[in-house]
């Protein structure tokens, strides 16, 4: 067995300090640096808010297939600075084909702290705002609709974004969610059951 000389030895042990340093800095840099500036999402909370039916509640016909299937009146507080446009998800977790999709809008503006009940079903709206089609394979607002049985939970869920998406008109889920990540600023929810 050979002998290392004492430049040898120092040489080894800077060899092995070096091998563990970079992890070890991810490490530290992943404990001190902020999450968004890690590019992960922020966790901020608006509050998103609605006279049409209690949350957590049940909704009333109106807003439902077996009545006049209008969209809810909503409103929200203040979002953070740095917001500059709003989207908004309404889907089903419970429908019995998966997660389904009742309402799409996007590229509200950051001035904007409500939208009135029975929204029109257009893809375009005043101040550039857009919404998606849902799995209706319809544009605007289709509400709970389930098939007879059980209570099915409604959520809106509400986001404060960073930029303007500038998706088309009549966009879908998966487009809408590729186009916000990284971008949630702030985020609220709502939830309401319906029952057939």
């Amino acid at each position: 067995m050979f002998k290392l000389t004492r430049y040898e030895s120092l040489h080894v042990l800077l060899c092995r300090i070096f091998a563990v340093l970079p992890p070890l800095i991810i490490v530290v840099l992943a404990l001190v640096v902020p999450a968004e500036v890690r590019g992960q999402e922020a966790s901020a909370t608006i509050e998103l808010k609605t006279t049409s039916f209690t949350p957590g509640g049940f909704i009333p016909k109106r807003y439902t297939c077996e009545a006049a299937d209008v969209s809810p009146a909503l409103a929200w507080t203040d979002p953070p600075s740095g917001t500059q446009t709003f989207a908004l998800i309404e889907d089903d977790p419970d429908a019995p084909s998966g997660t389904f999709v009742h309402w799409l809008v996007y590229d509200l503006p950051a001035g904007y702290r409500s939208l009135p009940e029975a929204l029109s079903g257009n893809s375009e709206m005043p101040d550039g705002v857009k919404q998606g089609t849902n799995d209706f394979s319809r544009t605007g607002y289709s509400g709970p609709c389930p098939p007879r049985g059980k209570p099915h939970r409604y959520f809106i869920r509400f986001y404060a974004l960073d930029t303007r998406l500038n998706l088309p008109p009549a966009a879908r889920r998966k487009e809408l969610d590729a186009a916000m990540q990284g971008h949630i600023l702030a985020q609220g929810e709502l939830m309401g059951r319906f029952q057939r």
